[in-house]
């Protein structure tokens, strides 16, 4: 199994009870230690990959397998290569996969972006681990959820993967199985939906599932973008971040990932979602629209996106005289080459370039406490009726 696939030591029924938080507790929990009333600290957690024996099996398994985007598995063009033509063949994310694309993406994107992205990925990559940060932050925060859960049982195994690259959701369903779980709750770490993240996912899932004879139950988790307690740890995770800073923000932007606006128009909810984050965070924060703004970045290609661009806001912002920003990226669950190197390097940049002085890109929730704390009550919701 992959080094996230924690198994309790005890076997118990006894289910965790959510731990009730005032409004300023999950600013508190990202950054301290967790309060009494939290559930089991998410510390010394005991991964079962890579060991000599295997795995033991379980009876009646329920597995939750956390799945983000993916990542490469190496900094080079070669690696990235791969990466991006696994990525920009799923018809989810590229609809329009004619003959004119494919010349284009085998014969200009994969052979250039690969080389530019490699670079990218090097300024931001865990030497330590020898993997980008993307991938240590999803490990961890199955590990940190397995430790989380293992009240319930060594009967809940958690695990994770990645929708490109490694590990793959395949092989990670078929070790899950393997040990003996019928029952399986995946959870796209994704808050709002949109079909080239939260359906490939389940894609993915169902494409596996059609070679079994014998399949499992399935549960996928749904988007939370106007989740209460979602809503409420942004918020004070901001709170938080904001009162370490030097300098109190003109403006602050709260940056999702772009997506082609002809997607919108066919159907996709990922915009209105987006918005409504926006305005539950805006009322949660006591700021109005000129304060909080909403943006989109990570643009690929000449298609119109959704707009504003974010790139194109920071620059106009720093040219208006603004001289204090910070960008905060709730859409994504976990720190990426978006928003460690697009926003907190080519942003900031860009923003000190046109005038600027003190840009600050918040972190993710991340495998903070109170991110985890949040994936917890969220896997809970969803496990309902089955612990």
């Amino acid at each position: 199994m992959s080094d996230a696939q924690t198994v309790p030591e005890t076997e118990t029924t006894a289910k965790p009870s959510p731990p009730e938080l005032s409004p300023e507790e999950p600013a508190a929990a990202a950054r301290t230690e967790a309060p009494a009333e939290t559930p089991p600290a998410a510390e010394g957690s005991t991964p079962a990959a890579n060991t000599a024996a295997a795995p033991e099996k379980v009876e009646r398994g329920i597995g939750v397998l956390l799945v983000n985007l993916g990542t490469p598995d190496a900094p080079d063009a070669a690696a990235v290569r791969r990466y991006l033509k696994q990525f920009l063949t799923d018809p989810r994310v590229i609809e329009k996969r004619g003959l004119l694309w494919k010349l284009i993406l085998n014969g200009v994107i994969l052979p250039i972006r690969s080389r530019r992205k490699a670079r990218d990925y090097k300024r931001i990559w865990n030497n330590d681990k020898n993997e980008s940060p993307f991938k240590t932050i999803t490990r961890s925060q199955a590990e940190k959820l397995a430790s989380i859960l293992q009240p319930l049982g060594k009967h809940v195994i958690v695990d994770w993967a990645m929708r490109y690259a490694n590990p793959s959701i395949a092989s990670r369903l078929e070790a899950l199985i393997a040990r003996g779980c019928d029952r399986l709750l995946v959870m796209p770490l994704y808050p709002q939906y949109a079909a080239a993240t939260t359906a490939t996912v389940a894609d993915e899932v169902f494409r596996y599932l059609m070679t079994l004879r014998r399949q499992p139950a399935l549960r996928i988790l749904p988007a939370y973008y106007d989740d209460p307690y979602y809503i409420e740890v942004l918020s004070s995770s901001l709170k938080a971040e904001l009162k370490g800073l030097p300098f109190a923000p003109d403006v602050i932007l709260l940056s999702y990932h772009g997506m082609p606006k002809d997607c919108v128009l066919k159907g996709d909810p990922y915009e209105a979602q987006c918005l409504r984050t926006t305005e539950l965070l805006r009322a949660q924060l006591g700021l109005d629209e000129e304060k909080l703004m909403m943006t989109f970045q990570s643009r690929f290609g000449r298609a119109r996106w959704l707009e504003p661009y974010t790139i194109a806001t920071v620059k106009a912002l720093a040219k208006k005289g603004v001289k204090n920003l910070v960008v905060l990226t709730p859409g994504f669950s976990a720190d990426c080459i978006e928003t460690l190197e697009e926003i907190a390097i080519e942003n900031a940049h860009v923003f000190k370039r046109y005038g600027g002085e003190n840009f600050t890109a918040i972190p993710c929730l991340n495998d903070s406490e109170a991110g985890m704390l949040m994936i917890w009550q969220l896997a809970m919701r969803e496990l309902k009726g089955w612990v």
